[in-house]
């Protein structure tokens, strides 16, 4: 009679080769797309709603290098109102020092304009985990927009004395601006006309203007051009030799 076998693990023994094994827990699988909202955009600086994702730019010029500085959004209104006076009252006193960069700073306070017009539109802001910046005073009542007024009073100045000088030095042109009773050169061979004024005492060949109803046949009509308005006819009686002239 033979041995029994040995009594093997229980069927339902936990490590019997043949029993049901515990199933493994499910882990955590992410969420479908879009079965979380989308965040709010919120100003980078005080945790504000609602913003607006303009950038506000800066510029330093060091005669021969030059700096370009950039806060990009999204700011609430009063942390990027706050951001462009900040940046544009210092690119208004370090921006102008290098050949380029004087090119360079106009175009910059250009686009700060326009980001300061995106945040003047916005509500005032709400939902803040801190406090907005302080906007402080306008860029024109800063130290560095006064400081900036001071050149910019020069250059107008000077323009304006230019325009001064130009208008009294054409009024006083010696080839524009002739009327009856004055004398002028012809430097240019007729019927070319390229008048100068003279004096009528000068010696040598000359010309007086004279009014039309004056004027006889063998005297030239001077050119509308040369005349004080523009549009009175006259015309050029020979004259010659020294001593003043007068009209016949």
């Amino acid at each position: 009679m033979s041995a029994a076998p040995p009594p093997g693990p229980h069927p339902y023994h936990p490590y019997h080769p043949y029993a049901a094994q515990p199933h493994a827990q499910p882990g955590p699988y992410p969420a479908p797309w879009g079965a979380v909202p989308a965040p709010v955009p919120v100003c980078r600086i005080c945790g504000s709603m609602p913003v607006s994702p303009a950038a506000v730019r800066g510029h330093q010029g060091f005669i021969v290098i030059m700096r370009f500085l950039k806060a990009e959004g999204p700011f609430c209104r009063t942390c990027g109102i706050a951001t462009y006076r900040k940046m544009t009252a210092d690119t208004l006193v370090q921006g102008w020092w290098g050949a380029l960069s004087a090119l360079i700073t106009p175009f910059t306070l250009l686009a700060n304009l326009f980001a300061r017009a995106a945040f003047r539109k916005l509500p005032q802001p709400y939902g803040g985990w801190r406090p907005p910046l302080d906007p402080g005073k306008p860029v024109p009542l800063r130290p560095q927009g006064l400081l900036f007024l001071i050149p910019l009073g020069l250059v107008l100045t000077a323009v304006t004395a230019l325009i001064a000088v130009g208008v009294v030095v054409g009024s006083d042109s010696e080839s524009t601006g002739f009327t009856a009773g004055d004398c002028v050169r012809n430097n240019a061979d007729w019927p070319d006309q390229d008048l100068e004024r003279v004096g009528c005492d000068t010696t040598g060949e000359r010309y007086e203007v004279a009014r039309h109803e004056d004027c006889g046949p063998t005297d030239y009509l001077m050119r509308l051009e040369y005349s004080a308005d523009g549009a009175t006819s006259y015309c050029l009686k020979h004259r010659s030799g020294g001593g003043a002239v007068s009209i016949p």
